[in-house]
């Protein structure tokens, strides 16, 4: 079994497009979207009808919510953008889409933790962006990991919303070596690498370069095992279009991977 894995596309066809390719040159049996499809300053509704097209299982994040519920007036200009962009036949996808998703073999999806589209699962943000050159984030410590898992007890978890790459294995009460453990999986974001936030407190994520990510997850004889994957697509053209649509923030993550301008000086307060 071999699947594919992506997440936080974010309207960037692009990305999307090269990311599908690479799919099928890795022979995946099945792709899995973990959302955060739409929001931000590039395609939004170009994205979702490439996703409604392909039919992929795709279960929805936190700003497929924000889009759909809040009120235009409260949300931050990714959503605002997004939510000018999509027609009803978008919409009405985009609502039909469930928070969680039992792929079956094993393999449960969510977009941030369980129980929260906006918690983080595998990261921890700190109150100490800037101070010796720290991010304001980090890895997720085994504990923390244990305790946002919760209750699960699945042989693999995915996950998203954070935008990092990352695997983490937790071994349950009684388990040992490759029996009664959770793989759980961020495979990253197709469309975004880099972005700064103030919830709960300042920080700043970044990859390192401006390739589209994503991830494949394989069981053989041994059990589960996962892949990072860095995809090159034409990250200059996904720079131009959010430069054209007032988002130079956005352009410098998507040319290096690295937070260049910062959203509060672009647009001139944060979003949610």
């Amino acid at each position: 079994m071999r699947i594919a894995v992506v997440s936080d596309i974010h309207g960037n066809l692009p990305a999307l497009e090269a990311v599908i390719a690479a799919i099928g040159r890795a022979g995946a049996e099945r792709v899995v979207n973990l959302g955060d499809i739409a929001s931000g300053p590039l395609w939004p509704r170009e994205t979702v009808q490439r996703l409604m097209a392909l039919g992929w299982p795709t279960i929805r994040g936190n700003h497929e919510r924000q889009v759909l519920t809040l009120p235009r007036a409260r949300m931050g200009p990714a959503d605002a953008f997004a939510a000018d962009a999509l027609g009803a036949a978008e919409r009405a996808w985009l609502a039909a889409l469930p928070a969680t998703l039992d792929l079956g073999g094993g393999v449960w999806c969510c977009h941030g933790t369980p129980d929260d589209d906006l918690a983080y699962f595998l990261e921890t943000v700190t109150p100490d962006l800037g101070r010796d050159g720290s991010p304001g984030i980090r890895a997720a410590t085994d504990a923390e990991v244990r305790r946002r898992l919760g209750a699960r007890r699945d042989a693999v978890v995915l996950c998203g919303h954070t935008h990092t790459p990352r695997i983490a294995r937790v071994v349950h009460d009684g388990g040992h070596d490759g029996a009664g453990a959770t793989l759980v999986v961020n495979p990253g974001s197709v469309g975004v690498p880099a972005y700064d936030d103030d919830h709960p407190h300042e920080h700043r994520v970044e990859t390192g370069s401006p390739h589209a990510r994503w991830a494949l997850i394989e069981r053989d004889a041994g059990g589960w095992s996962a892949t990072l994957v860095a995809t090159a697509y034409d990250w200059e053209a996904a720079a131009r279009r959010a430069e054209a649509n007032g988002r130079g923030d956005w352009a410098d993550a998507l040319r290096t991977g690295r937070v260049g301008r910062l959203e509060r000086d672009v647009v001139g307060r944060s979003t949610a």
